[in-house]
């Protein structure tokens, strides 16, 4: 969803930084290969990424949601030599696909891939993280959030996509709509937890940042 006009938005685009050819490549493969590759953060959100990263410059990310790796990817360019990734993403079929760009990018021992629940997972992963990025399904945002917030270090930012959800976080909710009331539920989390400071950017189908007190 684009929240500027066409000729403005590709200006913006324009005269951002250009995405690396790597990632342009898995995003050819991905739209070749893989279903609802829409998924794909795309190359502004993508450097959009990259550079709240390289500002944190984090030791440790956790990131919800994986696909064919390309936030991932966003993600590393911003990590210390010594940091780890751990993504997780439910889908077992995207895990040879993923790798194989991982390796190819140069962090690729830097990324650990976990395959399941991340529900389950997450409790599972004994590390702290400066930098956590949840893309996955929208019904359990807030979920996620809870499991997460103890583990985030102080100053350490939660970045959470498709927060405008299509538009829809502003039209009249239709009760069979789960996942537009969990996206309606999650923004007044992030609001009302007194523990971060957050702020929506209308980039894209909306990215909100929040960072630990």
């Amino acid at each position: 969803m684009h929240f500027l006009p066409e000729k403005l938005d590709d200006y913006v685009v324009s005269h951002s930084e250009t995405e690396p050819a790597l990632l342009q490549q898995l995003t050819r493969e991905t739209y070749q290969k893989i279903l609802q590759p829409i998924m794909l953060s795309g190359p502004y959100q993508g450097r959009v990424l990259s550079m709240i990263s390289k500002l944190v410059s984090p030791k440790n990310i956790l990131e919800l949601g994986t696909f064919t790796g390309y936030a991932t990817l966003c993600l590393a360019e911003g990590i210390q030599k010594e940091g780890i990734i751990h993504t997780i993403d439910i889908n077992e079929e995207l895990e040879d696909f993923q790798r194989k760009y991982f390796d190819k990018s140069g962090y690729g021992e830097q990324i650990i891939q976990h395959v399941g629940n991340a529900l389950d997972i997450i409790p599972q992963i004994d590390t702290s993280f400066d930098l956590v990025f949840i893309d996955a399904d929208k019904p359990n945002y807030s979920n996620y959030f809870h499991l997460i917030i103890d583990k985030l270090n102080p100053g350490g930012i939660i970045l959470s996509d498709n927060v405008l959800w299509h538009g829809k976080v502003v039209e009249k909710l239709d009760p069979k709509d789960t996942s537009t009331k969990a996206v309606l539920d999650y923004n007044t989390l992030l609001k009302n937890d007194s523990r971060i400071e957050t702020v929506v950017l209308p980039i894209r189908d909306g990215l909100t940042i929040s960072r630990k007190k």
